[in-house]
């Protein structure tokens, strides 16, 4: 079964081309012209075992708003494409991930019911040179767009990097535990429901 999507999205604000593989070895070519961004979805890539390619254009010169939440809007889509009716994964996943005193835990439930709960403070504006608001407008565009119910709370964390890349690689880290294909449940529909 190949669980593979390939999505473009262009609006006057930004023009994004992307390719997802579920099914992939941790490979990612990104270039979304915002360096901590690409950098943070190369850390989720590897630690999903997820393929991903992002080639993104965008109003930069304005801010990075556009750019990030449309990324997420995009990767959400092609999620949620590439994995169909969802027949025989584990639907749910969860990861408490620590990155020096940084401690953040992503739990995930591939319901076809999107919801974002954020709990996650950042002590300063920016990493880099990236909002670091922005992080939430990426992952709420991603949950929605996937169709996800998400929940991200920070446990522990001063360094704002710290905090970003521990949310990023928790989510990795759930995703790939939910997209994992279940051995015991074959090719069901996770849902008492028949649908998710």
């Amino acid at each position: 079964m190949s669980r593979i999507a390939r999505l473009t999205r262009t609006t006057s604000e930004t023009d994004i081309s992307l390719s997802l593989d579920l099914d992939g070895s941790g490979r990612g070519e990104i270039g979304t012209g915002i360096g901590f961004l690409d950098h943070m979805l190369t850390a989720l890539t590897r630690h999903a075992l997820f393929d991903l390619t992002v080639a993104a254009k965008g109003d930069l010169h304005i801010d990075f708003h556009h750019t990030a939440e449309d990324v997420g809007i995009v990767l959400g889509r092609a999620f949620a494409q590439a994995l169909g009716d969802k027949r025989g994964i584990r639907r749910f996943g969860q990861a408490l991930v620590p990155m020096d005193e940084a401690l953040v835990e992503a739990a995930i439930d591939i319901s076809g019911r999107p919801f974002l709960a954020w709990s996650v403070r950042f002590e300063r504006d920016k990493v880099g040179e990236m909002d670091t608001e922005l992080f939430e407008e990426f992952f709420r565009a991603f949950a929605m767009n996937a169709g996800v119910t998400l929940h991200v709370t920070q446990k522990a964390g001063t360094n704002a990097h710290h905090v970003a890349e521990g949310c990023f690689k928790a989510l990795a880290r759930a995703l790939r535990m939910a997209v994992e294909l279940d051995p015991r449940v074959g090719d069901a529909i996770p849902s008492t429901k028949g649908a998710l």
